[in-house]
């Protein structure tokens, strides 16, 4: 099975850290927007950070409904990750678990 690299601009943020991870799913928490190309050239910018702020909007289903409407006109999607979270994430809970250890 091949893996999920993350792109060049994200590894260059964290290489020594980002640089051999396999993305199977990326939680919601860390997305700050998703952008889908069509095979007709159009692009959509989902602005996931924007869509956190309306309540009744379930972002999870609608990118699911999103994906299934529209499957065979896609060509791409490109999550947009907040990679200066992911790595104050992983520092903080990396530090708490080595100072539980000693």
């Amino acid at each position: 099975m091949p893996k999920n690299n993350l792109p060049k601009h994200v590894v260059d943020v964290w290489p020594e850290v980002l640089k051999d991870v396999d993305v199977q799913v990326v939680p919601l928490e860390y997305l700050h927007s998703v952008r889908v190309t069509f095979h007709d050239g159009k692009v959509w910018e989902i602005d996931v950070e924007k869509s956190k702020a309306k309540t009744d909007l379930n972002i999870e289903q609608s990118l699911e409904e999103l994906f299934a409407e529209y499957e065979d006109a896609i060509a791409n999607v490109d999550f947009r990750l907040d990679t200066e979270r992911v790595k104050q994430d992983i520092t903080k809970r990396t530090h708490q678990f080595m100072k539980k250890r000693k």
